[in-house]
């Protein structure tokens, strides 16, 4: 939602959130009387990070301000939506174990609601603390940190709402193919080989995916998708290999559909010039 005046604008650092937000001292713990709501995490699809790249999934909720408080003075108050694993009070106390909202705008809708929309960052460089360990890959809660502040920019009152909603935190996974030879006789066998491997968090690097079954998919060169063909399943290191008869010009990929951990993968084509 892009209409009304844009009454806020939060540049929210995710490490930053852990240290002046979660750990700062508690002022009085008492009920704000902000609401959010209509919190909505990466269009409620899991979120899959590599080993390197930071991914921003997309993130809105809906403010409700209470008696005193106007979206047009925006410094009264804060609504930080994040997501933790584990206890709550560990998330809050030692800064690990969530991941704050990264960057969000808000545009008033009236002097007392406003809908925000922006985006998470999760980044899974060492120093950031986020997905540090495989064990990250699981069900993440949903919660909000809320905050009223001083004319004089003190805090006067803060409180931690938990939310029902989860987000699913998934390892990358990535395939890889290999067909031969390349050129075939019409009714010979081929041989298609590829590998399975996906992000360690712990090491920041890829390994073989093993005991996963993975679906070998072919397309004629005159046709318009793909069809399953076989399903072959890794080896220890990830592997992946098996034979077909070859009997018209075609492309062959290998497709991962993932699991509660681990995304999806897909492989590019290789060709096959059948003759």
């Amino acid at each position: 939602m892009k209409s009304g005046r844009r009454s806020v604008a939060v540049a929210t650092l995710v490490g930053a959130l852990g240290l002046s937000v979660l750990n700062a001292p508690a002022a009085n713990a008492a009920d704000t009387g902000i609401t959010v709501s209509d919190i909505v995490i990466n269009k409620g699809k899991p979120i899959v990070v590599g080993t390197s790249k930071e991914v921003a999934p997309p993130i809105s909720f809906n403010i409700a301000l209470p008696a005193g408080q106007s979206t047009a003075k925006p410094s009264g108050y804060t609504a930080h939506p994040f997501i933790y694993r584990g206890k709550l009070k560990t998330a809050v106390d030692t800064g690990d174990g969530y991941i704050g909202p990264g960057i969000y705008t808000c545009f008033e809708v009236d002097a007392k609601h406003a809908r925000c929309e922006g985006e998470f960052h999760i980044d899974p460089h060492p120093s950031r603390k986020q997905v540090n360990t495989n064990a990250a890959a699981t069900t993440w809660k949903v919660a909000v940190a809320l905050r009223l502040w001083k004319s004089n920019g003190g805090l006067k009152t803060e409180e931690y709402e938990t939310r029902s909603k989860t987000v699913q935190l998934k390892r990358v996974a990535r395939a890889t193919v290999g067909a031969t030879p390349e050129t075939v006789t019409e009714g010979k066998k081929i041989t298609v080989m590829g590998k399975l491997t996906r992000a360690n968090w712990s090491t920041k690097k890829y390994g073989g995916y093993s005991g996963r079954t993975v679906s070998l998919q072919y397309r004629a060169s005159d046709a318009t998708s793909f069809k399953t063909v076989k399903k072959v399943t890794t080896s220890s290191t990830g592997g992946l290999k098996t034979t077909v008869n070859a009997s018209a010009d075609g492309f062959y990929r290998w497709v991962y559909y993932g699991n509660t951990t681990t995304g999806t993968a897909t492989s590019p084509a290789a060709y096959v010039d059948v003759r």
